[in-house]
């Protein structure tokens, strides 16, 4: 599964960890990034164009990771510079796309924090460029606006928006719990919360491990963010709804609002 590690990991790998940085070019190149970083912007693999929701298509995939020097069995680090939401993006679809979850990690913190103690580098590394080869997983966590609507009447599962509370308040999948993915995250440090305050978080809103998790927001990007810290916390039953409420509202399915529960 993929983990969330320190910046003390990352520092003490070798020049087998791929860095991967997701923010705009004009960060990558203007403030620095962390040594050895390659820059894949986000913009580059939220396509939509050929996968599944804002998924790209395994071909972009495939263009995008060879041209960073990335090979299928590369182990990848990737970061940004907002609390980890848009590196969580990268990392799930790299999952998603067939590459071993066991391989891909998200740094505790962004750049921010990394460059408080931390070098940075401004030159971007020669990268020599691979043939990275797609290789769809058998099974994923991405389901179907069905069985998101059957999540809200089934006891064993809870339905979760991670969206913020006015956006919820306006419009949710009727059944949905709300977990702003951001109470996981510690302003201060800009990582994850510790673990035990973490599971404190998730539990007051019914979120626990026995249960199977439902995730979705408005386009999967904080969804991402969301998945990627339950995994590293040991939820083992964690689904995905790619299409979010942009595919749930082209197809005319029902919201709630506060007024009418």
């Amino acid at each position: 599964m993929t983990d969330i590690v320190s910046a003390s990991w990352v520092a003490d790998q070798g020049a087998d960890l791929r860095i991967v940085d997701v923010r705009d070019g004009w960060e990558y190149d203007g403030l620095g990034h962390l040594p050895g970083a390659v820059n894949v912007p986000f913009d580059e693999f939220r396509t939509g164009s050929g996968g599944e929701g804002m998924l790209p298509s395994d071909d972009e995939w495939a263009a995008l990771l060879s041209e960073a020097g990335i090979d299928a069995d590369s182990e990848i680090l990737a970061y940004d510079d907002h609390h980890g939401v848009f590196a969580a993006r990268f990392l799930v679809t790299a999952e998603l796309l067939g590459h071993d979850p066991e391989r891909l990690h998200l740094l505790d913190g962004d750049f921010s924090s990394w460059q408080l103690e931390r070098e940075t580098e401004s030159e971007a590394p020669d990268v020599e460029p691979t043939e990275y080869g797609v290789s769809p997983p058998e099974t994923t966590p991405l389901v179907d606006a069905e069985t998101v609507a059957d999540a809200a009447d089934d006891p064993d599962a809870v339905l979760v928006d991670t969206r913020e509370d006015e956006e919820y308040a306006a419009g949710h999948i009727p059944g949905a719990v709300l977990l702003d993915w951001r109470d996981l995250v510690d302003d201060e440090t800009r990582g994850i919360l510790p673990r035990e305050d973490a599971l404190a978080v998730l539990e007051s809103a019914g979120i626990v491990p026995e249960k199977r998790i439902v995730l979705y927001c408005n386009t999967a990007r904080r969804i991402s963010h969301t998945y990627v810290v339950l995994r590293h916390l040991g939820f083992e039953d964690v689904d995905f709804y790619e299409g979010s409420l942009t595919e749930w509202e082209e197809e005319n399915r029902p919201l709630e609002t506060d007024e009418s529960e």
